[in-house]
């Protein structure tokens, strides 16, 4: 159940990147393929969960996972786990700003 949790957060973090990177006039992707860019983004951005600062990988996953794969399933539970403030910094520190008062799933950005 943690490590289901874990995933969750890193799966905010890679949302809150994502949001405005989305192209909009990106094809739909299949619910396999968002499938698939979560579990990427999951396994490049654990560590961060621990506490470590966001690796190469998970810098280059958040600027390329697609908005409407992960924002839906951003929920209240999940995003009460989650410290916007922090996953804010951590994204910045990827080298990407964080609009101001986006909502993604439950998460609205400070």
């Amino acid at each position: 159940m943690e490590t289901k949790c874990l995933a969750l957060v890193v799966l905010v973090v890679v949302a809150a990147a994502a949001m405005w990177e989305v192209e909009m006039a990106a094809a739909e992707l299949s619910a396999a393929q968002c499938k698939q860019e979560r579990d990427l983004a999951i396994t490049a951005c654990k560590p961060v969960v621990y506490g470590k600062l966001p690796s190469p990988e998970c810098c280059q996953r958040v600027r390329v996972t697609h908005l409407e794969c992960v924002c839906p399933v951003i929920t209240s539970r999940i995003a009460a786990l989650i410290d916007v403030n922090r996953a804010v910094r951590l994204i910045q520190g990827c080298g990407r700003s964080v609009p101001r008062h986006y909502k993604c799933g439950s998460i609205t950005t400070p």
